[in-house]
């Protein structure tokens, strides 16, 4: 195996990459391609399954004929996915009911009011580690099952299955063959009991969800199956290192030890710290998931997830049209000193951690007569890191665990002006990769490790490419007072003010 490429594929929110490595972590080549996003409604947010799986197929497919790669010289198949996102689809016909419910999408906001009324949400949280939210799967696969005619028949007798995007591509690539998810993508659908280590019968009928429809919950090290003459490959080829896509990031920025974090800035962004062998209770309104499980062992996090981050930048694009590329922000940003008093809240789809107001909608707060496009700019790149912030200062409180640097990686850490500022407001340093793939580098390396390419987390570490460390030239009162006017920004944004 020493001489074998791997192949990981990351299944995201707005399209599908494919990488291949080798085993000294070099990157031998890459295909991005997007897919389709449709928003039915204000707050609904959904993908096609049929077309994510084709563009995984045309992501692989490429990549390898691209960079003249022969399929015989792959070793194995790893597979990162945007995670919370739900599917259900035929047992029998392996088409989807309706399209995959995309993380983002908050239609399911009545379903957890109604179990909330009904006083679910302690025991949900106690059991998964997650508040009750539209925002995991759990809700979503309810809303399928509820407003799909037949479903709910048809999931009671066994002809259903669901699960995340992982499960969707394992059970295509395999023909059928295999109905299976990994640790960290089951921590995330708040049906999965992160103590006992399996779907909690009490929660599956709280959210009345046949156990039938469930995957097979693996480690990450384990092979899960093979690929199917039908899919891409003429040979079978082992599938191995399957982890949400925060999860491998964290593992891909080689955040091994109990306090180290990882902030991945995508369409919106994860923010996560290592807490540790044992699951801690967070009272400040983080989650608690899995991490990982890879070789008989777990280890947990804590978790923020942020809904709008790189989507604030293209809504800049896109809705206002106020400025031509993402890429041209931090050049603007950084044209004038300061914000002058302008914060843009991006609750578009409402907030979550750490205030978990789905009701929640966006403003811009502060604008005077002399506000111009610049501050605007400027305000929506100063929301990210803010919100990044926002998460992990709860971290360090509920941990105990005082921050000494915070690992970056995904599109938008690119940009210097917004890694800069991430920095002054923190206080410490930022840490960027130079490889922007983390979560792709993530499934490799533990699909890797399955395969014995390399032989421990050691090996892994020495791998690892700094590309520029930010350090913070803000003085703490600076901070303080910035940080003060953006709380007070959100506070007038929450539904409850409004």
């Amino acid at each position: 195996m020493k001489d074998k490429y791997i192949l990981a594929v990351d299944q995201s929110t707005s399209g599908t990459k494919s990488i291949v490595l080798d085993r000294n972590a070099r990157l031998i080549g890459k295909y991005y391609v997007e897919h389709s996003q449709y928003y039915p409604k204000p707050g609904w947010v959904e993908h096609d399954p049929e077309e994510i799986y084709q563009k995984t197929l045309m992501a692989i497919k490429n990549v390898l004929e691209e960079n003249k790669i022969p399929t015989e010289d792959i070793g194995i198949l790893a597979i990162t996915n945007q995670r919370e996102t739900a599917l259900v689809w035929d047992r029998n016909t392996g088409k989807p009911v309706y399209n995959a419910i995309v993380w983002q999408c908050q239609r399911a906001g009545e379903i957890c009011k109604e179990l909330e009324k009904k006083g679910y949400d302690k025991v949900i949280k106690d059991k998964t580690g997650l508040a009750l939210s539209p925002y995991f799967s759990a809700a979503k696969i309810k809303w399928i099952l509820d407003n799909v005619e037949g479903a709910r028949e048809k999931a009671r007798a066994g002809q259903l299955l669901c699960g995340n995007v992982d499960s969707w591509l394992v059970w295509k690539l395999t023909n059928g063959r295999v109905h299976a998810t990994d640790y960290s993508n089951a921590s995330r659908t708040q049906l999965f009991n992160i103590k006992e280590l399996r779907w909690d019968p009490e929660i599956l009928e709280i959210f009345d969800i046949p156990s039938c429809m469930l995957p097979e919950v693996k480690y990450s090290s384990d092979i899960f199956g093979y690929t199917s003459a039908s899919s891409i490959f003429p040979a079978e080829l082992p599938i191995s290192g399957i982890m949400g896509d925060s999860h491998a990031a964290l593992f891909g920025q080689n955040c091994f030890e109990k306090g180290m974090a990882k902030a991945t800035y995508g369409t919106g962004s994860s923010v996560m710290m290592n807490i540790g062998k044992e699951p801690l209770e967070s009272k400040g309104g983080l989650v608690t998931s899995i991490a990982w499980g890879a070789f008989g062992e777990i280890e947990y996090v804590f978790e923020g997830n942020i809904n709008c981050t790189g989507a604030t930048i293209q809504w800049l694009v896109d809705n206002l049209e106020l400025i031509p590329d993402p890429k041209v922000t931090g050049e603007i940003a950084s044209s004038i000193p300061d914000n002058e008093g302008v914060y843009f809240v991006p609750a578009f789809v409402g907030l979550s951690a750490p205030y978990w107001d789905s009701d929640a909608r966006a403003s811009i707060i502060g604008m005077t007569r002399g506000t111009r496009k610049a501050h605007i700019v400027r305000a929506a790149e100063e929301s990210i890191a803010y919100q990044i912030k926002d998460v992990l200062e709860l971290m360090m409180q509920d941990s105990g665990i005082a921050l000494k640097e915070l690992r970056v990686d995904g599109g938008p850490t690119r940009d210097n002006f917004l890694m800069q500022f991430q920095a002054d407001m923190l206080g410490i340093p930022v840490e960027r990769n130079r490889i922007t793939e983390v979560s792709a580098m993530g499934s490799a390396f533990m699909a890797g490790l399955a395969i014995g390419l390399w032989n421990s987390k050691d090996e892994i570490k020495a791998l690892r490419q700094t590309d520029k460390v930010f350090t913070s030239h803000m003085e703490s009162q600076e901070r303080e007072r910035l940080y003060r006017g953006w709380k007070e920004a959100v506070r007038r944004t929450l539904s409850s003010y409004l």
